[in-house]
């Protein structure tokens, strides 16, 4: 089953890969002229490659900034800049008035593409005036470390910074503007991805306070000042369009399941639990009643609260979690992992466990529940052979969850 679940993920990450979405929204857009691309994400690379093959001598200058790692080598009248992820470095302030540079350098005749993917909204930043990259830093980590999910994490990302939230378009001095999207949030709320950099902000500090109500948290007054005094933005004038999704993860995981004899069955591409519950919740599925051989699916992005100071991630810590349950079963195998291939601070992928997964921690000392409580996932799938390890994908398009059953 291990085998099979290897050819399910590298297939379903080849399926996945942004370079046909990106070529099909450009032959539908047609653009003709002076074009400069600025590609930011963690997949901007692959999509800078494939829209610069696309678009030919029209390139006239280029920008990626991408996590460390994620760049694949230089590539012609591209400048390329890599920064922190899931908090924002210096080399984000970096990117981000590079960037600001190219767009004030420009005629209004010319045009501008953005190819935005998940990760945008720490790999570039422009703090508000008042506040610095350790502000942004340090209210990153407490929405990080508090569970809040992506979405709430970049609502409030959005209020601190100078350029998401649409604020960008602000720079823009009547050149046509374009975004193609690589989307990584659930159910597509295309305002949150990379923080919304090119799309109207319609949340209000009503939608702050409840936000900061649910996880009981506070930031010192300088930020506080910021949030309290931030409003909707609506003057934007970029035409976006998004390509990709996790639905269509979760789709082509389905299909090569399929193809490897399992029936499939995608039980939703909206998980965003917290992920110990995930992983029980799936893994509780190899008691059902459905016809084997059969593949529960699910899609999403699922929290961590962290109580630790381990190593680890949420496909990981989904993974662990699921061992417990799949304890002493045959013929059971779950695996989870990111798309982009990487799974918190760490170099792996996800995780993949069994149902003797469990026993072989257990004879190595290892307590899993120990191990959860410490956020400490990545060394415990470690000494067993259960870290899933791919490499930057290329791509980025949520996480997925598969149950294999025999």
């Amino acid at each position: 089953m291990h085998e099979d679940a290897r050819k399910i993920i590298k297939q379903t990450i080849a399926d996945v890969m942004p370079d046909r979405a990106v070529r099909n929204s450009l032959n539908e857009l047609q653009l003709n002229g002076n074009i400069y691309i600025i590609a930011i994400g963690k997949a901007a690379w692959v999509m800078a490659q494939t829209a610069s093959a696309f678009l030919n001598d029209k390139v006239k200058m280029g920008l990626i900034v991408t996590k460390y790692g994620h760049s694949r080598g230089p590539l012609k009248m591209f400048e390329i800049i890599e920064a922190g992820h899931p908090t924002p470095d210096e080399n984000s302030i970096r990117g981000a008035k590079r960037m600001l540079e190219i767009l004030e350098s420009l005629e209004q005749k010319d045009i501008v593409l953005f190819l935005l993917s998940g990760g945008g909204s720490s790999l570039v930043e422009l703090p508000m005036d008042g506040l610095d990259l350790e502000d942004i830093q340090t209210v990153t980590r407490k929405l990080l470390f508090c569970g809040a999910d992506i979405t709430e994490m970049n609502l409030i990302r959005k209020k601190l910074s100078a350029i998401k939230g649409g604020k960008l378009s602000g720079h823009l001095r009547g050149q046509k503007a374009y975004a193609i999207i690589l989307s990584d949030i659930i159910s597509d709320n295309n305002d949150m991805i990379a923080s919304g950099i090119t799309y109207p902000d319609l949340s209000t500090v009503k939608d702050v306070e409840k936000i900061l109500k649910k996880y009981q948290i506070r930031f010192d007054r300088k930020v506080m000042s910021v949030l309290e005094k931030s409003d909707s933005y609506r003057n934007v004038s970029v035409e976006n369009h998004v390509v990709g999704s996790v639905t269509e993860l979760c789709k082509a995981a389905a299909e090569h399941a399929w193809e490897l004899g399992y029936i499939p069955h995608i039980v939703t591409t909206a998980m965003d639990c917290e992920a110990r519950e995930a992983g029980r919740w799936m893994a509780s599925m190899a008691e059902g009643t459905y016809p084997r051989p059969f593949a529960m699916i699910a899609g999403g992005e699922t929290v961590v609260k962290v109580t630790g100071k381990g190593m680890g991630g949420r496909n990981q810590e989904i993974a662990l979690s699921a061992a417990m349950e799949l304890k002493g079963k045959e013929n059971v195998l779950l695996f989870s992992l990111g798309s982009d291939g990487t799974d918190g601070p760490t170099d792996a992928a996800g995780g993949m466990v069994d149902g003797h997964t469990a026993g072989q921690l257990e004879a190595l000392g290892i307590n899993i529940e120990q191990v959860l409580a410490d956020n400490d996932s990545y060394h415990a799938l470690k000494k067993v052979d259960g870290l899933i390890i791919t490499g930057a994908t290329g791509t980025n398009v949520n996480d997925v969850t598969v149950l294999l059953c025999k």
